[in-house]
């Protein structure tokens, strides 16, 4: 308990760049140099998470957890991964009603971002040897990135292309899986929908019960990344109940990318915003608790079903979409990062760590910020 409780506060204070980024340092931490778990069952877990909602990094935490210290192991970690991104989250929202605006760190950032493509691209390489069995799943994966880039949903690209692809890779037939998907998107679609619907209810006054049930009911519902975060907050907080304006949402969103870990650390700052200490505490609780009960139900399962030809074709189809949703990450910032020639420098820099020194993603991630920090004085 004391070595998860050690390796994984450790990471919540250096893990910077989104799911894809954090993914990306979690193979190279516990599956290259620790060996907790083999290439192939972190690419299982790494499906099965983008299956179930919640913040999928987060999960993969608790997965991790899970492998080497069973159900306290799986708390321990998570609560280890979420508490620096909470406390510098909370000490954000802090300043920010104290002083009214939020601390300028910009520069850090410029640097962490470039150092972060590298990172994904890395892990990229590493899992895509392992996940890319033959030309059919290296199709379903370049199918996902289409699909991503084109602005399909993560879950319905997942669910979608997982259908399709287990048809294809046992019948090899496109027909007949085309016709599944179909119908799987629309009852996908539908669900989402009403989810984030039942997330919205009539204006109502502020209570800490309120609050915490409010962020329970979007960890329970929450599918894709910190953009559909993002609609969920403003339909309920800034639409339904009135308890924030859209200028707290955005301050509340940055200081959410600000801190290192899960974005939905933005709760923490929310919660500290309209209720204090004691509202930041209900507030991350609430969003964070779903996700402990769904890993803690789906982590014993995995291992089963690779054990049917069925279920196993699946979880290869998911994954092969999985590691497609992480290249569309790669090239959307690289798209919105690489653009001043401070940040390709940083990147190439972090990408010959990567791919010849192979250096730990926490140096790259440190190396970055103070990188972009001094180039930025330059400029």
């Amino acid at each position: 308990m004391l070595e998860i409780a050690r390796l994984f506060l450790r990471f919540g204070f250096v893990a910077f760049g989104g799911p894809a980024a954090h993914i990306a340092m979690m193979d190279d931490e516990f599956v290259e140099r620790r060996k907790w778990v083999t290439r192939q069952h972190f690419l299982d877990l790494v499906g099965a998470t983008n299956l179930i909602p919640g913040p999928n990094s987060t999960e993969m935490v608790m997965h991790l957890g899970y492998e080497r210290g069973g159900v306290l192991g799986m708390i321990v970690a998570g609560f280890c991964f979420i508490l620096p991104a909470a406390g510098l989250t909370g000490i954000l929202a802090w300043s920010y009603v104290e002083y009214g605006a939020l601390p300028a760190v910009e520069p850090f950032l410029v640097g962490i971002k470039p150092a972060v493509i590298a990172i994904i691209l890395g892990a990229l390489w590493k899992l895509g040897k392992k996940a890319a069995k033959g030309w059919r799943l290296g199709l379903i994966g370049i199918s996902a990135a289409v699909a991503s880039l084109l602005g399909a949903g993560e879950i319905i690209t997942l669910a979608g292309i997982g259908v399709l692809g287990t048809i294809w890779l046992h019948t090899s037939s496109t027909e007949s899986a085309a016709a599944g998907v179909i119908v799987l998107l629309s009852q996908t679609k539908r669900q989402v929908f009403a989810a984030a619907a039942a997330a919205g209810a009539a204006a109502s006054a502020l209570s800490l019960t309120k609050l915490g049930l409010f962020f329970l009911k979007i960890g329970s519902i929450l599918y894709g990344s910190g953009y559909v975060l993002i609609a969920f907050l403003e339909g309920g907080l800034v639409n339904d109940y009135g308890w924030l304006t859209k200028s707290q949402l955005l301050d509340a969103v940055a200081a959410g990318q600000f801190t290192p870990g899960p974005v939905l650390t933005t709760a923490t700052f929310i919660g500290y915003v309209l209720m204090g200490w004691r509202g930041a505490g209900v507030s991350t609780l609430g969003i964070f608790l779903p996700s402990f009960i769904f890993v803690a139900i789906l982590n014993p399962i995995i291992p089963k079903l690779r054990n049917s030809a069925w279920s196993a074709s699946f979880l290869d189809a998911v994954n092969a979409a999985a590691l497609g949703l992480m290249a569309a990450v790669v090239i959307e910032l690289a798209l919105s990062t690489l653009i001043t020639w401070q940040a390709a420098v940083i990147a190439l820099a972090a990408a010959l760590c990567v791919f010849f020194l192979k250096l730990n993603s926490a140096y790259l991630v440190l190396g970055g910020a103070l990188l972009g920090w001094a180039l930025s004085l330059l400029s």
